[in-house]
């Protein structure tokens, strides 16, 4: 099952304020798994980016103007790359707001909110009135999210991507030991020839030593285990 793990950056926290996307990250999964194929993009706003904004992100206008594209130059590669597949957002309801703006401003159909996923509801569910921010799961699940100095589309959507997992369960044991199987399966026995000595060893009993033997066996009577053997 392929899906799409996708956060942004914005300029504010409305778009009906007039406020734009600075940043765009997505990250495929398959089966909860990151495959390693991503799409991002600065998103030049084409306006002002407020020094709140910037203190969360670190994306001036300046860089934006500079290193980023317009959303409607970058729309076609976006939505070839989400294709029809579910997007795996935290707190759906902000991106989606501002991702629908962009296609209406660019001329694109809206996205239906159905095909999000919000990680942010799904925490409340299992996390009823704890800290359920990205930074907070991270911290609940052990994620590594040291590098996330500031917020970053990208980097985000790969935090997110391992959060998710989580949520859903986490690895399963069945993954470990079904590749354990398949190792040992894989595995060469090697079955090495039996050799014999060319020359037996002496015996290491005296004659002496199997007389007394003998005589002890037969104090034992014609049902012992050492007779049945024997004969």
């Amino acid at each position: 099952m392929r899906q799409i793990v996708l956060d942004t950056e914005t300029t504010g926290l409305s778009p009906d304020e007039g406020h734009r996307l600075v940043e765009l990250g997505c990250l495929e999964v398959f089966n909860h798994v990151p495959t390693g194929n991503f799409f991002h993009k600065y998103i030049d706003p084409e306006r002002d980016v407020p020094e709140g904004a910037f203190r969360v992100h670190g994306l001036s206008a300046e860089f934006l103007k500079e290193k980023g594209q317009k959303f409607a130059e970058v729309v076609d590669e976006f939505l070839a790359f989400i294709g029809d597949d579910e997007l795996v957002i935290h707190n759906a309801s902000f991106d989606m707001a501002f991702l629908n703006a962009e296609l209406k401003r660019a001329g694109k159909s809206p996205i239906v909110f159905e095909r999000a996923i919000d990680t942010l509801g799904i925490a409340r569910k299992r996390f009823p009135g704890a800290q359920n921010s990205l930074d907070a799961l991270c911290r609940r699940f052990n994620i590594d999210n040291s590098g996330r100095v500031k917020h970053g589309a990208l980097l985000d959507a790969e935090l997110l991507a391992e959060v998710y997992l989580e949520l859903m369960g986490g690895r399963q044991p069945g993954l470990v030991l079904d590749a354990a199987a398949a190792a040992a399966a894989s595995t060469t026995i090697v079955v090495r020839e039996r050799r014999l000595r060319p020359a037996p060893l002496p015996p290491r009993l005296s004659e002496e030593e199997r007389a007394a033997h003998a005589t002890f066996v037969a104090t034992l009577g014609a049902e012992a285990l050492w007779v049945t053997l024997a004969g």
